[in-house]
């Protein structure tokens, strides 16, 4: 039976109205009588810090957050805001280190970047490495976990209808270029927030209801507390002899205090700092509207655990507590990622629509800046560089328009019948374990390239090699060719009976030897590398405004912390 009233879908409509008309009308305000690729790709710089910092969250807030967090929540608890917590310590250190080297050697993309610096066959590799990646990953699981989550809130099965209207409206949105995805971005982290408050406000109410508090949803909040303290830990003691799989599995997805050592920066720094769905956002902007939209994108990630992670946490307490027994487990089969639908299905009447609109805002935002990512790297960095050179503005124009057809089509046919497994794996584990088999390696290649002038092409791609086969060596292997314990690490028995070593410890390990094997191999080479950038004080100076946000974000920071630490 379809769980959405009238007014629900009046508000749904309102918003895609909104949004394809403002979108629209950017569109015309900015349009050109040839639209060059710097207008299509970058948005010409005129895009404002505010613009840049909403769209930056937009991209990155969607189906795998809000439901695949919630689903780690659910399982994990408040741990799992480390990702987001930290995102806003590196989002700081991209702003103040990373961008002025993209924006003072005019970097528009990341191959372009490994070109500049390294040579063409570390570009190449890369440029077709992040377009499989971007397709076949990050593309299909946010289709198919918000086709999921928008077809379990509607109540009734239209998976596929409903994946296809997803790819058809971030479609209208991408085809107008990162101006129009830039500022529709700004009204749908509105919609997000404002909508997913509204489902916070209502999981804590419903916690606050069950144990006969009545409708407060702070007293909801001190009875999650006070019903499960395990999950308001956000740091993970390790497993000891008596510990239930509950518990190993658990830390095995976060490892306790070894995650701000390991894995979790290497996550961060090169999401946000070494990946062309996040940068192009800033690349085309100045140096200070640049960083203010990034510092801005993190205060923002410091509220994300609220909207996307406590639903989870709330799901959890009123599961174990007797609720939610259906919704969990609709047809029969329990899901962790059913917490953030089986709480919408609560919401009154209007904020259900509302609720619809931020979910549907998260993912469509999502996948445009994805789309328009893909039709980047390709029209820039394999198309005019290897198939046609002598192509003008408007054939490149068009050209990355035809790729982002093409890239969603490949996405929903590989999403049509979840050949990749995304629904078993669980959404944001999924995406987090895929990248992290390749960032050790990239996040190496990035970090030396720009800061070590001795840095050479082929140690590069020994880095990327390396990276990979660690990565697949210590996930994979390690455990049974050299033991469940070591210095290195300690493994343990995974749900399916498998010795497992936490994935971020993994990536730790990982990335230090391939920093080594680069060094060693760059030693070789000449003294200073005659690509190397050019660095000077000037580029890491901080205006005042930039210190502020600065400040501010890591005093709340700090506070989050002591609280629930």
């Amino acid at each position: 039976m379809n769980k959405l009233a009238n007014i629900d879908y009046i508000i749904f409509v309102i918003y895609f109205l909104v949004v394809a008309s403002y979108g629209y009308w950017i569109y015309l305000r900015k349009k050109k009588a040839t639209m060059s690729t710097k207008d299509f790709f970058l948005a010409e710089g005129s895009l404002t810090w505010w613009a840049i910092g909403a769209s930056l969250i937009a991209s990155n807030i969607s189906a795998e957050q809000f439901i695949g967090m919630s689903g780690n929540g659910f399982s994990v608890g408040i741990a799992v805001s480390a990702y987001e917590w930290i995102a806003a310590v590196a989002l700081i250190i991209v702003a103040v280190w990373f961008i002025p080297v993209y924006l003072k050697n005019k970097i528009y993309t990341m191959p372009q970047f490994l070109k500049t610096r390294y040579n063409e066959t570390v570009a190449l590799i890369m440029a077709v490495f992040w377009l499989f990646l971007y397709v076949f990953v990050n593309l299909t699981s946010i289709l198919f976990l918000g086709a999921l989550a928008i077809n379990n809130l509607v109540g009734a099965e239209h998976f596929h209808i409903i994946m296809v209207a997803l790819a058809i409206f971030a479609l209208v949105i991408t085809l107008g270029g990162m101006k129009v995805i830039g500022y529709t971005d700004v009204i749908q982290v509105i919609v997000l927030i404002i909508g997913g408050l509204a489902t916070t406000w209502l999981a804590l109410t419903m916690v606050s209801e069950h144990f006969g508090l009545g409708k407060d949803a702070l007293a909801g909040f001190n009875a999650l507390m006070k019903d499960s303290p395990d999950h308001f830990e956000m740091i993970l003691k390790k497993p000891g002899p008596g510990a239930s799989q509950e518990y190993i599995n658990r830390y095995l997805l976060l490892p306790g205090i070894t995650i701000y050592f390991a894995g979790q920066w290497i996550i961060n720094l090169n999401y946000w700092g070494c990946n062309q769905y996040i940068t192009q956002r800033a690349l085309g902007a100045d140096l200070k509207t640049a960083r203010n939209g990034i510092l801005f994108a993190g205060l923002l990630k410091l509220m994300m655990p609220v909207i996307v992670m406590l639903p989870g946490i709330a799901a959890y307490v009123l599961y174990k507590n007797g609720g939610l027994q259906g919704e969990m487990a609709p047809g029969g089969q329990f899901n962790a990622d059913n917490a953030y639908s089986a709480v919408l299905t609560f919401l009154p009447n209007g904020l259900k629509g509302l609720s619809l609109a931020a979910l549907t805002a998260a993912i469509v935002a999502s996948l445009a800046g994805k789309a328009n990512s893909i039709s980047t790297i390709f029209t820039l960095d394999v198309y005019k560089k290897y198939i046609n050179k002598e192509a003008d503005e408007k054939k490149l124009v068009w050209t990355g328009r035809i790729t982002i057809v093409v890239a969603m089509l490949v996405a929903i046919a590989f999403t049509w019948n979840d050949l990749l497994g995304i629904g078993g794996a669980g959404g944001f584990t999924f995406i987090q374990k895929y990248t992290g088999f390749i960032s050790p390696g990239v996040f190496a290649m990035f970090l030396l390239g720009m800061f070590w002038k001795r840095t050479t092409g082929a140690a590069a791609v020994a880095g990327i090699v390396t990276g990979f086969l660690l990565s697949v060596v210590f996930n994979n292997y390690a455990a049974e060719w050299f033991g469940h314990e070591t210095w290195l690490y300690t493994a343990f028995l995974n749900s399916k009976g498998v010795y497992e070593i936490p994935f971020q410890i993994c990536m730790g390990w990982a990335f230090f030897f391939t920093l080594v094997v680069m060094v060693i191999l760059s030693l070789a080479g000449p003294a200073i590398n005659p690509k190397a950038f050019q660095l000077d004080k000037a580029m890491f100076k901080l205006a005042p405004s930039t210190i502020v946000m600065i400040v501010i974000t890591l005093l709340i920071l700090s506070a989050l912390y002591i609280r629930f630490w």
